[in-house]
């Protein structure tokens, strides 16, 4: 597809259990149990990118830019993460979208994270990551070409 125009689209949404009895305007923290947050690999990134969001990949006292490739998307990850569902988009060739091999969907802090003895650290995370495409009228069969490979299960460790 090389140099057609796309628009690429990414849309979280997870289920956040509130603080009981925390009002939620004083502390950021305070509200939810926790967040979600996405990303996706820059154009020819991908040792970077995984040092980005795993501590472990990276050297002891490495130096990570985390808001690499964040000038690209439209909404921009500042305005994007407020609440629980997050949506943005960015508009490039199919050549540049061909490059994004990875998605990243990582946690950031909330009440948990100062009430350990609940064992909230623990529980499953639910949510739900849609990821679309829009091209002009085309000639071309995507649907299959994405469908097959997203079939096979992934198993993800998050430990």
């Amino acid at each position: 597809m090389g140099e057609i125009p796309v628009t690429f689209n990414v849309t979280l949404s997870y289920f956040i259990e509130p603080g009981a009895g925390e009002v939620g305007w004083k502390d950021k923290y305070r509200y939810g149990s926790y967040g979600l947050r996405f990303d996706v690999n820059n154009i020819g990134e991908e040792e970077e990118f995984k040092k980005r969001f795993n501590k472990a990949a990276r050297e002891e006292d490495e130096e990570i830019n985390t808001n690499a490739g964040a000038g690209r998307w439209v909404v921009g990850k500042d305005n994007r993460s407020n609440g629980s569902v997050h949506s943005d988009f960015w508009k490039g060739t199919a050549a540049d979208l061909s490059t994004c091999h990875y998605i990243a969907v990582y946690p950031v802090v909330g009440w948990w994270r100062e009430r350990k003895h609940l064992g909230k650290v623990e529980t499953p995370t639910r949510y739900t990551l849609i990821i679309s495409l829009d091209t002009p009228d085309q000639e071309i069969e995507l649907y299959t070409t994405v469908k097959n490979p997203v079939e096979i299960p992934i198993e993800i460790n998050a430990r």
